[in-house]
């Protein structure tokens, strides 16, 4: 003759699983809200230097020169290029 135990379910495993549930939510939670912080954190803004005088000058008087180099060829090309250079 065989004989079969049987024994009652607990409620232990389900607890565990209900725990694990929760923690796993509640570290998601953490983990969103500071994803979601860190957006806002402040960044620095590279601000593009502006170009001294000299260097205005200098490219002022490259345009000139090509200018005047294409002033037989292509006589609006050059005037467009005075143009350029007057606008700084």
């Amino acid at each position: 003759m065989s004989s079969a135990t049987y024994t009652q379910a607990t409620n232990q495993g389900f607890r565990h699983y209900l725990t694990d549930v929760s923690n796993a939510a509640r570290a998601f939670a953490a983990a969103l809200f500071a994803a979601q912080e860190r957006q806002f954190v402040a960044q620095e803004v590279a601000v593009k230097p502006t170009p001294d005088e000299r260097a205005r000058m200098r490219s002022h008087r490259k345009l000139i020169v090509m200018a005047n180099a294409y002033q037989s060829m292509h006589p609006s090309l050059a005037a467009e290029l005075r143009n350029l250079a007057s606008r700084g």
